[in-house]
């Protein structure tokens, strides 16, 4: 795989979506867990979502039970609790692995484009945060303490 729009995601219901679908949008990329101490991020997310959406951004979540196993659902009880809880209505995609041997190929892409810190390509926790410009190349990663609304600003110089 060469770029972004090469990969694909599974919905919750276990149908494919091609990241294509998302080409000229600015995207927001995040490993999310509903049982986290950083899940309140879903509510900066869809903020900037909201506020956002119309000038071009779209916020992809990818749920991941990797860490301490913070995201134990399904795919329709995380999806559920995501549109309940918080109000949710980016998309969210079906729980994958981030790390490892069965990580999902779009990260192993994205941590390859845009290494951790010291140079570290694996995911260290929920809600790290991987932005990605308009033409699909990643322009930046961001821990998963960084609070959505500290993004605004990357966010809007590639609008």
């Amino acid at each position: 795989m060469t770029g972004i729009y090469d990969f694909e995601a599974a919905k919750p219901d276990g149908s494919a979506v091609p990241l294509a679908e998302y080409r000229g949008k600015v995207l927001l990329i995040v490993n999310t867990a509903s049982k986290c101490g950083l899940t309140p991020q879903y509510e900066g997310l869809e903020a900037l979502y909201r506020d956002l959406q119309d000038r071009g951004l779209v916020v992809l979540g990818f749920p991941c039970n990797q860490f301490a196993g913070q995201e134990p659902g399904s795919a329709e009880e995380i999806a559920s609790f995501c549109r309940l809880t918080y109000d949710v209505t980016f998309p969210i995609f079906a729980k994958i692995d981030v790390n490892g041997d069965d990580a999902a190929p779009l990260y192993r892409w994205l941590k390859q484009q845009a290494p951790g810190v010291i140079g570290t390509e694996a995911i260290k926790w929920n809600f790290t945060k991987f932005l990605v410009d308009r033409e699909g190349q990643v322009v930046d990663r961001f821990a998963p303490t960084t609070a959505p609304a500290d993004l605004r600003g990357a966010i809007e110089a590639l609008l």
